[in-house]
């Protein structure tokens, strides 16, 4: 999957919000949680002053009594952080009460502006004891007879307690958290690439088509994606008419215009010779640009098809056959890529292609080397889609072309050796239908000392992904 890819996409911002909206709820429900476990340890510490009131009085000897029994060991072990206190008020003058565990240390008393009594006339609040344990103290005051004498009751308990409870909780919590968030990740992955499938099924049947393995998208997809299918399938069909109609009329036209310029040209030879030359040229001419724009027209009809395609291998392979038969002194040598595929007509490949090696053959001494490959640092030119390019150049080992003949060559109907036979069309055409291509075409001198045509076409694109 790549960075731009709709199910990383997806799926990224599926994890994004799980993981937020899980770290959430761990936080809330860890928060809500010690809320909830500090408001019943103050509960507890409110039940255990209760009874602590309830079992202190004022004894023989004006002096404070009772022995409170709380049903909790740790009032009873030293240095445990819980502890109970009561301690006498005012006049009333005698020894405070003390569990067993506070011994003969005393808790000190907070300023009543600092932490004041609520509605109840309770006040909780946070101690360290000299041991170092952290506290929670519930106090309250109580009148213990109707002289007025009364006391300050102290209850404590270690916030450790309530620390290891609320640790148990969160580390539980968050535990099961993560299993549900790696549970949720795993279930949403699979949920999204199946939910995805479709666009997959369809970018095949896409790759299928600019493969030429198929001409229409074929299948069954949901029918979010069912309009699109059939828009890219009425898509090609157009596509398909219009390249037919292009041909058709191409082929009339041709036909329409082939009798009469043959006419003239046939009647251009009883002429005197003066003006026969006059006509034979014109209508040479004619003939030639009507040829031209006829090529024209049609390439450019199916320049942007998906279903133009040309095996090269193959077609080169027939072109060399015929230039060996026709030139059985002349080594042709290949050396090809694999798989090579065009986006062109056939026919424009074996016009190219045959031009260059028509040429190579005529002027080679001994050897024409065939070279094709992907193409490297091709730009064509602004709103040209197609990222593949093939390489192919033509090399012999004749006697080349200067800079200045090579400039001349590429010019209609130029031809700088008379010697040899030809219309000096060839290489002009390769060069116009390289163009309509959006490809290139140039000549330079090669490694043999000979010229060396190198043609730049496009390819099949097989990644659409």
């Amino acid at each position: 999957m790549r960075a731009r890819s709709l199910t990383v996409r997806v799926l990224l911002l599926a994890t994004a919000w799980s993981a937020v909206a899980l770290v959430t709820m761990a936080v809330v429900i860890s928060a809500l949680y010690r809320q909830g476990t500090e408001r019943g340890f103050n509960n507890l510490l409110r039940a255990q002053l209760y009874n602590v009131i309830n079992s202190v009085s004022i004894g023989d000897g004006d002096s404070l009594a009772g022995s409170p029994e709380l049903g909790d060991l740790r009032f009873s072990q030293p240095k445990t952080g819980w502890y109970w206190l009561v301690e006498p008020l005012g006049n009333f003058s005698t020894a405070p009460l003390a569990s067993t565990s506070l011994g003969l240390t005393d808790l000190p008393v907070p300023d009543i502006n600092t932490v004041p009594f609520d509605d109840h006339y309770e006040r909780f609040y946070p101690m360290t004891d000299p041991y170092g344990n952290h506290l929670r103290v519930a106090e309250t005051e109580v009148v213990l007879d109707a002289n007025g004498r009364a006391a300050r009751f102290r209850v404590s308990g270690n916030l450790d307690v309530v620390e290891e409870d609320v640790r148990f909780f969160t580390t539980r919590l968050y535990t099961g958290l993560a299993l549900i968030g790696l549970g949720g990740l795993i279930v949403n992955g699979l949920a999204i690439l199946y939910g995805l499938k479709p666009l997959e099924r369809a970018r095949r049947a896409l790759e299928r088509i600019r493969a030429g393995e198929a001409e229409r998208i074929e299948g069954v997809f949901p029918r979010e994606i069912q309009p699109l299918a059939n828009e890219i399938n009425a898509l090609i069909d157009s596509n398909r008419r219009i390249v037919e109609r292009a041909r058709m009329q191409v082929g009339n036209l041709a036909h329409s215009l082939k009798t009469p310029i043959a006419v003239l040209l046939n009647e251009a030879r009883a002429l005197p010779k003066s003006q026969a030359s006059v006509v034979t040229a014109q209508a040479e001419a004619m003939q030639s640009q009507v040829s031209t724009y006829l090529n024209r027209a049609r390439i450019a009809a199916q320049r942007e098809s998906v279903l133009a395609r040309t095996e090269f291998e193959p077609t080169l392979e027939r072109l060399i056959r015929v230039m060996r038969r026709l030139n059985p002194d002349t080594r042709f040598e290949l050396k090809l890529a694999p798989g090579l595929v065009l986006a062109m007509e056939q026919q424009d490949v074996e016009e190219t292609v045959g031009n260059l090696l028509e040429n190579a053959a005529r002027f080679a001494a001994a050897t024409v080397v065939v070279t094709a490959g992907p193409a490297e640092g091709h730009e064509p030119g602004e709103g040209v889609t197609r990222r593949n390019w093939i390489e192919v150049t033509v090399e012999d080992d004749g006697p080349g072309l200067e800079p200045g003949e090579i400039v001349e060559a590429l010019k209609r109907g130029r031809r700088l050796d008379e010697s040899k036979p030809g219309t000096g069309l060839g290489l002009s055409i390769v060069n116009e239908i390289a163009s309509e291509y959006q490809g290139a075409f140039g000549l330079s001198r090669g490694a043999r000392g000979g010229l060396r045509a190198r043609l730049v076409l496009p390819a099949v694109t097989r990644d659409i992904a």
